[in-house]
């Protein structure tokens, strides 16, 4: 298992880090062989309340990219790969990155690989990650490999934050819509409601289906936030299930101009990844079982899969992306013209470059188009609100 350690080395030093053993007593043997002086040795599992709260203790992609970015960049100019880390380690922004780069000094130290060493680390280094390191480590070009690794990985933070950009407006407008529904319902409606009851006039229907809501949620409040968090467990726990998989991850991809927009993002990282691994040197079919568990949707991840088992028949690429229609026609064209010319990983790597084109047009479209549909979808809101209130009152004033 692994465990934490705080330790002094000979000069006083006080260093933390990461080191595997069956217990603590093996682990502060290691210590002191090494030359170290335990302090302290507990298990990573043994982190109070910040257990309940993984988050709080995760690996950004971020300093993940620029871990691979330096490394390239100083196994390039020259240096050992223990001399980068060992310079690594001291400039990591993140505590826990820190730790992680300590913990794979001390494995590449004992005589094990860079690739094992990272693999003992899966919440910062993806099986993607590792299958290239060790496909580097092989054919000798590591430097090269962590250098295209790090391209790729900066293109996919790249494109996160073109889609989220693209998504936080509408998002703000939408809660923001919803928190003032809620204050009015709950703070505002219930005055009015007793006002037009000591006044004793017939409300319009819109009034009526406004006040009868605000009723409703302010006396069973108890009983909606219940269901809500009931049904936000369910839905969780049903997600998780392949059948729930199946259903929501095609859902998804039939919305309109989103469902579009997530393919293209799944065929962008799909072509990217799969190119950067053939490129590598890694074998076609375990590429192909690697890449898809990048996808995050299940009918991908199947054609994928589905798509390695044929080429391990002895179907070309091209071929067995054609007999899923989840692979556009452009695609298995360009599979086959790669696989002609014999730079199947170029060609992978221009299609994903057309993909990521076709994202960011999407994105601007999307963002074009909701704009307006946002502006009418709150006209609409505020005036049905506006008559559910003012129409009694007008009715009253013109009665007088």
């Amino acid at each position: 298992m692994k465990l934490n350690y705080k330790a002094a080395t000979k000069d006083g030093k006080i260093i933390k880090g990461i080191v595997e053993a069956k217990d603590i007593r093996e682990a502060a043997i290691y210590l002191r062989n090494r030359g170290f002086l335990p302090i302290r040795i507990n298990s990573r599992d043994e982190k109070g309340i910040l257990k309940y709260f993984s988050f709080l203790n995760r690996v950004k992609s971020s300093n993940v990219v620029f871990f691979t970015r330096q490394l390239s960049s100083m196994l390039e100019s020259g240096l050992t790969l223990m001399q980068a880390l060992n310079i690594l380690k001291d400039q990591m922004q993140s505590q826990i990155m820190t730790e992680i780069v300590r913990g794979v000094i001390t494995e590449v130290e004992d005589g094990k690989s860079f690739s094992i060493a990272i693999s003992k680390y899966p919440n910062a280094f993806s099986s993607v990650y590792i299958s290239l390191i060790k496909a580097a480590e092989t054919s000798g070009l590591l430097d090269k490999v962590l250098l295209r690794l790090s391209e790729n990985l900066e293109k996919r933070e790249k494109l996160k934050g073109t889609i989220k950009s693209a998504l936080m407006y509408p998002i703000i407008i939408i809660m923001g819509m919803m928190g003032i529904v809620v204050l009015m319902m709950v703070f505002v409606i219930p005055q009015l409601a007793v006002l037009y009851t000591s006044l004793n006039i017939e409300l319009p229907l819109p009034t009526k289906i406004v006040v009868g809501f605000s009723g409703f949620l302010t006396t069973f409040w108890p009983l909606v936030l219940g269901f809500t968090i009931l049904a936000a467990f369910v839905y969780r726990r049903w997600h998780k299930t392949e059948s729930g998989q199946l259903i929501i991850d095609n859902a998804i991809l039939k919305l309109p101009i989103f469902g579009k927009l997530i393919s293209q993002t799944i065929l962008t990282e799909f072509t990217r990844t799969l190119g950067l691994l053939i490129g590598a040197g890694t074998l076609v079919v375990e590429s192909l079982k690697e890449t898809s568990d990048i996808t995050g949707n299940i009918h991908y991840k199947n054609a994928i899969v589905g798509v390695s088992k044929r080429v391990e028949r002895g179907i070309t690429i091209g071929d067995a992306l054609g007999s899923y229609p989840l692979f556009p026609p452009m695609l298995t064209q360009m599979v086959k013209i790669g696989e002609q010319t014999g730079k199947l990983d170029e060609s992978l790597l221009r299609v994903s470059e057309y993909y990521e084109r076709e994202v960011d047009q999407t994105v601007k479209n999307l963002t074009t188009a909701m704009e307006p549909i946002i502006m009418v979808m709150m006209g609409i809101g505020v005036a049905f609100l506006i008559i559910s209130v003012i129409t009694p009152i007008y009715k009253l004033t013109s009665s007088l």
